[in-house]
């Protein structure tokens, strides 16, 4: 699906920590109601099947707590999206992106074919299951690892044996390393550690930029990739290369630069590197060295600054601020407003954002902030992972709108908003800025708390600490439904004002 992808490594974030996220969004046109919850080891499949592509796999019988954020509606598969198991490693997947023709002639991708005829007769044909997808992979992977390279390690054994039917992104952390991982083709896939000074742009194409295979079939320190990749590209004069000595580009060799691309995606990269590096060159104008249609916008930069959550917000929510293509700016015209891709679209689902925290005791260092809806109007709050329920605000979304559950009011709250942008963004932008401030003080105060306990920093298994994070996480998600209540409140009063069957004169 689409999707925006940002990660930042431990020493350019604000405090140390690992930070991965993504935003979900749906197809065109559709909407998905998530959640917010724990899967218990007794909830987890031992024999899992896919609902997409028919794809029947044997699990570990090892499976570990994990939370995730599945579609409510389970008719089209789990879409499970991102989460942390109980050993603090964390999954985001996937990015949806692109691999060019040459790619996928030479390893199709492994899509479902349905079964021709009836059995038992002459031309029967059985059905030929697909390989794995966005719909299964934090079920199949997330619960079995207990770090970020063993995540790369398990995905790509997978995508080795079983193939997939579609080109995924796909991020794991742990209090030490990001991964990054991309597939290539049906069968293939390569990976990248994410530099720890650095932060990732990933907005639906394929990313990485340059590739170490020295190191990938050595050490192994900072790339991997599938056994036969150097043969593959080979075979397939892949490698664009005009130098044998240049570093191989797999956004060149793997990648697309379709004129769609400039439109849907690379315009999202160039904002977000803009903001992280305002000064670092000229992103606007003639002499703009990026600009948003630039096929070589870098995979990882520095940032000028350390990056804070309120940052990671700010970007997964754009839709192009102070810029001509805004479209709710008074800057720009027609032909611009609008031009490009946000990335806060209207067709958000969820936004989830790990924050793995070197500083805190091993029970409370994980924190998934969760969004849902169009992040332009909605808030980003934390929850603990390291606990055996969610709060039913956050649990209990499903095909029903009503404002009982956070995913459907801030779903209500948009559409209001986007009517009434520039009356409604003060009241928006207020509620974010009050509930961000609760959420850190709620974490602040909570792992206080947790470092009073004895055994706090033995693991996730102490019943003592997820209690305290429970009421915690329960304590959040009760403040957060009055502030959004109270929000809704306002921006249904305002919007009600600017009703087009208004009228000046008023009874008694």
């Amino acid at each position: 699906m689409p999707c925006t992808t940002l990660l930042v490594g431990k020493n350019a974030s604000y405090d140390g920590s690992t930070i991965i996220a993504r935003n979900e969004d749906s197809a065109n046109g559709q909407f998905r109601p998530k959640k917010l919850i724990v899967v218990q080891p007794s909830e987890q499949p031992r024999h899992y099947q896919s609902v997409l592509s028919h794809v029947q796999i044997e699990l570990p019988d090892n499976p570990m707590r994990y939370t995730a954020v599945p579609n409510s509606i389970p008719d089209k598969g789990v879409w499970g999206q991102n989460g942390v198991n109980s050993d603090n490693v964390a999954m985001t997947a996937t990015e949806t992106i692109n691999c060019n023709e040459r790619v996928l002639g030479a390893d199709p991708l492994v899509n479902l074919v349905p079964a021709v005829g009836e059995p038992g007769s002459a031309d029967y044909v059985p059905e030929q299951a697909g390989g794995i997808g966005e719909e299964d992979l934090v079920t199949i992977i997330l619960p079995y690892i207990h770090s970020a390279r063993e995540g790369v390690e398990r995905l790509g054994a997978l995508l080795e044996e079983y193939g997939t039917y579609e080109m995924n992104g796909i991020a794991f952390s742990d209090i030490n390393e990001i991964w990054w991982v991309e597939t290539v083709g049906g069968h293939h896939w390569i990976a990248r550690r994410v530099p720890d000074d650095c932060y990732v742009t990933m907005p639906n194409q394929l990313g990485i930029d340059e590739f170490d295979f020295d190191d990938a079939f050595g050490s192994q320190e900072d790339f991997m990739c599938s056994a036969d990749l150097r043969e593959f590209i080979a075979e397939n004069h892949l490698d664009l290369s005009i130098e044998p000595s240049s570093p191989f580009n797999p956004r060149d060799a793997f990648g697309t630069h379709s004129d769609s691309d400039h439109v849907y995606n690379t315009p999202r990269a160039w904002y977000m590197q803009r903001f992280f590096n305002p000064y670092d060159e000229v992103w606007d104008g003639p002499d703009a060295e990026h600009n948003p249609m630039s096929n070589d916008i870098p995979w990882c930069r520095q940032p000028e600054r350390k990056v804070t959550i309120e940052d990671v917000k700010y970007v997964l929510s754009s839709h192009y601020q102070g810029t001509a293509y805004d479209p709710y700016a008074i800057i720009g015209d027609e032909h611009t407003r609008g031009l490009f891709r946000p990335i806060g679209i209207n067709r958000n689902d969820q936004l989830g954002v790990i924050q793995l925290r070197p500083y805190s005791a091993q029970g409370c260092m994980a924190v998934q902030w969760m969004a849902f809806g169009s992040n332009a109007f909605n808030a980003l709050i934390p929850f603990f992972t390291n606990v055996d329920t969610m709060p039913e605000y956050m649990s209990a979304a499903g095909a029903r709108v009503t404002t009982d559950t956070l995913y459907w009011s801030d779903r209500i709250i948009a559409a209001l908003s986007d009517s009434a942008f520039a009356d409604t963004i003060n009241a928006n932008e207020l509620y974010q800025q009050k509930i961000g401030a609760l959420g850190h003080s709620m974490i602040a105060a909570t792992d206080a708390q947790v470092s009073r306990l004895a055994g706090a920093n033995e693991g996730t298994s102490n019943a003592e600490v997820r209690q305290v994070l429970e009421a915690a996480n329960e304590s959040m998600a009760s403040q957060l439904r009055k502030e959004t209540d109270d929000l809704l409140g306002k921006v249904l009063y305002t919007v009600s004002l600017k009703m087009r069957n208004a009228y000046h004169m008023s009874d008694h």
